[in-house]
């Protein structure tokens, strides 16, 4: 019997300010924030979740080390990198690399790269 992973369900982000990451996740790369099991906060996108976590006040069992800012995202847009990057200008939001070409999961792909309020890198690409 060989066992093998379907899918990632949720991913965990230790951050500082749990609102304004919202806002960040929110506005600049169309998530949405949701709140659960006793006000617990997290962003949804497609099948997938980012649980947040205060710094200092994390839930338990927890990574060995969990730092704002550790984070290195890869994630893939519904719409060209062209609008994306519009977006993302009319935002004041720097990209700090790109576009430039990746291997991603399924080939390669057109990414840029900016950071979120607590400097987690996030790479945002489309498949051509």
């Amino acid at each position: 019997m060989s066992i093998q992973m379907e899918r990632i369900d949720h991913i965990v982000l230790t951050v500082r300010d749990i609102e304004a990451t919202c806002r960040f996740y929110e506005e600049a790369l169309g998530m949405k924030g949701v709140s659960f099991a006793g006000g617990r906060k997290a962003l949804t996108f497609g099948d997938q979740k980012i649980n947040l976590h205060k710094a200092g006040e994390e839930f338990e069992p927890k990574a060995a080390n969990p730092t704002p800012g550790s984070a290195d995202l890869c994630l893939i847009a519904s719409v060209g990198l062209a609008e994306f990057m519009a977006h993302l200008k009319a935002l004041g939001i720097k990209i700090l690399e790109g576009p430039v070409l990746r291997m991603g999961a399924m080939g390669p792909l057109r990414s840029v790269y900016l950071r979120d309020p607590d400097g987690n890198l996030i790479e945002v690409g489309s498949y051509d």
